[in-house]
């Protein structure tokens, strides 16, 4: 408490200083309403002090006074205030909070500044008192020299003691209103746990597409390097194919991990300032619902992979695939990125655990877009992988986020996953 209280009276006389200008325009309203002067420079009324109240309170629900007084509370009061996010439009359960705390600083400041400037002085004139020696007139009434000087500086250390616990006790009282008349409002919190919530499901998108990028290049990488390291000698030709099967699957691994890491950076970016960016966020919020490419660090459009890309991605995987491939053309934006993510993981765990052709399938069926990868020989459907992997469980998420079904395990063609999609989205 003692420690805190100067930056709390400080406080309480910002409060008293901001309302001085409503208190001088009260009193001259006053004035020329009676006809009489006016003390602008000392507006002691009492009636004009409690008259001008309610205008704070007016003016506090229109003024951005929000930002203000939350740094008064926290640099001044000690007050531990949650920093209200920054909002496009203030709402109005806001603004009445705002306005609430706003009228309270500043009559309670008035207050105390009032009995400051009128107790200090007099605290020090009353203990000068007995040092005068002659009667001096002290609130009408007259000091002796002797005892009563003696007793009149008793009453003004009284005084000045009584402020002091005054004002340590509004200040406590204003640090005590300041968290919940400052802090974010339930709406407030709200549109922060969404807006977390929604950042929180991309990263997640954003990792579970970079697993699924690397870890298949890795495993054509590692294909094509066994398959080149067996026939280099004898078939040069097919060795520099597998080392360009390589080298284009690498590239587009770094592609995919610099874009990611890209996006991941901007985000820290605009995280750490905070500087009110809300509605370009929100612009590239719509651009992902509708299903365009995202922005990159440098500000380009990196278009995701679709569908229509599943040609490049079998050919680039350097394992025998027997494709059934129907027509997809029809297929939504946002149903074609997933389902080539997970044909994607699908073929990559056929490649790395197989034996033999791998078997993909791909067609609308009236509302629905099926999918079936399967492998002979993958009825481990993976487990024998060190460190376990995330590969059906990704599979798995994007499915139940497009309301699919799917189905992973081994069967009499060795291990398949079969994937429904509907191509409308369900209630």
């Amino acid at each position: 408490m003692r420690r805190n209280l100067p930056r709390r009276w400080a406080c309480l006389i910002l409060g008293g200083a901001l309302l001085m200008p409503y208190m001088m325009a009260g009193v001259l309203v006053a004035g020329l309403w009676r006809g009489v002067s006016s003390d602008l420079l000392m507006p002691i009324q009492v009636g004009v002090f409690v008259a001008v109240l309610p205008v704070v309170a007016v003016t506090g629900l229109f003024l951005p006074v929000r930002a203000l007084e939350v740094n008064a509370a926290q640099g001044l009061l000690g007050a531990r205030v949650e920093t209200p996010p920054r909002q496009a439009r203030r709402s109005w359960q806001e603004r009445r909070r705002t306005a609430a705390w706003f009228t309270l600083h500043l009559a309670v400041g008035g207050v105390v500044s009032g009995f400051t400037l009128a107790v200090a002085p007099f605290t020090v004139f009353t203990m000068a008192l007995p040092f005068i020696g002659e009667p001096m007139p002290v609130l009408g009434l007259t000091a002796e020299p002797g005892w009563p000087s003696v007793l009149w500086a008793a009453a003004g250390v009284g005084a000045l003691a009584l402020l002091v616990a005054g004002a340590a006790g509004a200040g406590a009282l204003l640090a005590a209103l300041a968290p919940p008349l400052l802090g974010p409002t339930p709406a407030e919190r709200l549109a922060a746990a969404e807006d977390h919530a929604r950042t929180l499901a991309e990263r997640n998108r954003l990792a579970r597409e970079l697993h699924d990028s690397v870890g298949h290049a890795l495993s054509v990488v590692t294909l094509q390097a066994a398959a080149a390291g067996r026939v280099l000698d004898r078939d040069p030709a097919t060795a520099r194919t597998a080392l360009a099967a390589i080298e284009q699957s690498a590239r587009a691994a770094l592609e995919d991990l610099d874009h990611v890491l890209g996006v991941l950076r901007e985000d820290g970016r605009a995280d750490a300032r905070a500087d009110g960016r809300a509605d370009a966020g929100e612009g590239r919020r719509e651009r992902r619902r509708k299903g365009d490419g995202e922005d990159g660090e440098d500000g380009r459009r990196a278009p995701q992979a679709t569908l229509a890309d599943l040609a490049a991605l079998v050919a680039g995987s350097g394992a025998e695939v027997r494709q059934d491939v129907g027509d997809l053309s029809g297929v939504p934006a946002v149903v074609s990125r997933e389902a080539y993510r997970i044909l994607q993981e699908a073929l990559t765990n056929a490649i790395r655990h197989g034996g033999g052709a791998v078997r993909l399938a791909a067609a609308v069926q009236g509302d629905d877009l099926r999918l079936e990868v399967s492998n002979p020989g993958g009825r481990d459907g993976g487990r024998r992988r060190r460190g376990g992997g995330r590969g059906v469980d990704g599979m798995r998420e994007r499915v139940r986020l497009l309301r699919g079904d799917l189905r992973a395990g081994p069967d009499e063609d060795g291990w398949t996953v079969s994937v429904r999609l509907p191509l409308r989205p369900t209630p």
